[in-house]
C-alpha cells in the first residue's frame, strides 16, 4: 500500500510559477509509474503528466506542454511538478497518483492517490 502526500499548492498570480511535490511512502517508489492529474469544481479529473519508473519517459497533456515539467527523485521517494507560466485555467486541485503499469494518461491505470493540493491562479 502506497501513501501519497502532495504539497506546494497555493495562490499565485497569472504568469507565476509553483513546484508541487508528492512524497510517497509504504511501498517501493521505483516500482511505480507516477502521474499528476487535476480537477476543477464540477468537472472530471483530467490527466496532466506522467513519468515512467526510470524517469526516462514523460507524457504530457497538450494543454500543459512547454509549461509543466515532471521529475522524480528515487532517493527522496518524491515526484515533482514544476509549473511555469501559470494561467487562470490551471486553477484546480492537483492530485498525485501511482500505478504499477506503464506511464499513461488513463486514470484507471493508477492504483493509489493522494488527497490533492489546491492551486489557484489569479488573473
Amino acid at each position: 500500500q502506497v501513501q501519497l502526500v502532495e504539497s506546494g499548492g497555493g495562490l499565485v498570480q497569472a504568469g507565476g510559477s509553483l513546484r508541487l511535490s508528492c512524497a510517497a511512502s509504504g511501498g517501493t517508489f521505483s516500482s511505480y509509474v507516477m502521474g499528476w492529474f487535476r480537477q476543477c469544481p464540477g468537472k472530471e479529473r483530467e490527466f496532466v503528466v506522467a513519468i515512467s519508473r526510470s524517469g526516462g519517459r514523460r507524457i504530457y497533456a497538450d494543454s500543459v506542454k512547454g509549461r509543466f515539467t515532471i521529475s522524480r527523485d528515487t532517493v527522496q521517494s518524491t515526484v515533482y511538478l514544476q509549473i511555469n507560466s501559470l494561467k487562470p485555467e490551471d486553477t484546480a486541485v492537483y492530485y498525485c497518483a501511482a500505478g504499477s503499469g506503464t506511464a499513461t494518461s488513463t486514470i484507471r491505470a493508477y492504483d493509489f492517490w493522494g488527497q490533492g493540493t489546491q492551486v489557484t491562479v489569479s488573473s
